[in-house]
């Protein structure tokens, strides 16, 4: 089968907009085009033939007053209730006093009168609502004796089908709750996905910022710092190397800050991190890297190493390299050592150095440390050393070997 096209110019947001406006005015709309007609029928036949004679329908004032009122009551059910449908009723009783052949006479206004009555039903939900019903009835019965051909059968009738209107607004209370119910709770699931979505697109930023500093600011901190301690090896009359090497500290520094800027951004709400790649085995090529910085630094492993799983290997990892980064930025000149412990239930890892003790451990690097960390069950220590220096303790429990 071929599918049909879809209308010109038709957008899904456009049924939408129609059936809220259908819910919100469309009963209004309908009792308005039923009260038009009951004005029109009055306007071409004013007059009724009964079984005792013919009798005028009733002062065109008063129905047209009174159809104003049964209209503009109706569109005020949403903040009326029940009352809105029982003043309606009431209305028709009283205006059938001066205009006794025109309420029973009309089928437009027994179509009103049908109308709320069912609305009377579904609108009452106390027993004060319920008690609208009395008022129904004796608007019903005045109207049935006020009529020309008055009668008890027609009393009867009168009042017979008024509650069974009544009833069956009750009664189709119900389904439709049940039915705005269901599409209340699918609104809330799809607000539930929206929202699991926009978490999903801040934990992907939060991922980036992770290791846009883990990862990249390290290694531009590297370079800036390795520039820097080969532009002090130049001679005075290197002028122009000298030059360079300037521009390429100016321009890492700045890369440095334009990076942490967009960690700023980037690190607005709080997740859990995600797994890269190194891990423990890779601390050597680390360390080397720092040392090539300038930054004497020692290694010392005690106990048998053991595999760890990647996302704790990871953590580890994370703990030495951002300490050592640290150190290289505002310790200045020290050295440093990085001690890692394996014990039968934890991994102890402490990186000290002998430099300044000016780091705060407020920055991202330190937040995300605690946060790798914490997700395993470990716990992040920093602080000035009494000898002088800092020192970064992490321990990680890592279960008794298999």
């Amino acid at each position: 089968m071929t599918p049909r096209p879809a209308l010109a110019g038709y957008r899904p947001e456009m049924g939408s907009t129609l059936r809220m406006y259908a819910e919100r005015h469309g009963l209004t709309a309908l009792a308005a085009v039923i009260a038009l007609g009951a004005l029109v029928e009055d306007l071409v036949a004013p007059s009724v033939r009964l079984d005792t004679g013919s009798y005028d329908r009733g002062p065109e004032a008063v129905i047209a007053v009174v159809l104003v009122g049964v209209v503009a009551l109706v569109a005020l059910r949403q903040r009326l209730g029940v009352v809105s449908p029982v003043a309606v009723i009431g209305l028709f009783g009283l205006a059938s006093m001066s205009a006794q052949a025109w309420v029973l006479e009309s089928t437009f206004v027994y179509l009103l009168v049908m109308l709320n009555c069912g609305l009377g039903g579904y609108l009452a939900q106390s027993w004060r609502g319920r008690a609208g019903l009395l008022v129904v009835w004796a608007a019903g019965s005045i109207a049935a004796w006020q009529s020309p051909d008055a009668s008890w059968g027609q009393w009867g009738s009168v009042v017979a089908f008024m509650s069974i209107a009544w009833v069956l607004g009750t009664l189709l209370r119900r389904p439709l709750a049940r039915a705005r119910s269901a599409e209340e709770r699918a609104a809330h699931l799809e607000q539930e996905q929206v929202e699991a979505a926009r978490q999903a697109v801040i934990d992907e930023r939060q991922r980036i910022a992770r290791e846009l500093h883990d990862i990249i600011a390290h290694s531009v901190s590297v370079m800036t710092v390795q520039t820097g301690a080969v532009r002090r090896r130049l001679t005075p009359d290197q002028t122009r190397e000298r030059d360079s090497l300037v521009a390429v500290e100016r321009t890492g520094r700045e890369a440095m800050a334009e990076m942490r800027r967009l960690v700023g951004l980037l690190n607005e709400e709080k997740s859990a991190s995600y797994t890269p790649q190194p891990g423990l085995q890779a601390l050597d090529t680390l360390i080397e890297s720092v040392r090539a910085a300038g930054l004497p630094v020692d290694l010392e492993v005690e106990g048998a190493q053991r595999e760890l799983p990647p996302g704790v290997d990871l953590a580890a990892y994370r703990v030495v390299q951002e300490a050592l980064t640290n150190t290289l930025k505002h310790a200045g000149p020290a050295r440093a050592w990085v001690q890692i412990c394996w014990s039968a239930e934890e991994l102890r890892i402490e990186v000290a150095n002998t430099g300044r003790n000016s780091v705060t451990g407020t920055g991202y690097g330190h937040a995300g440390m605690r946060e790798r960390i914490r997700l395993y069950g470990g716990r992040v220590e920093s602080g000035p050393r009494p000898e002088g220096g800092y020192v970064v303790r992490a321990y990680v429990p890592i279960g008794p070997a298999a």
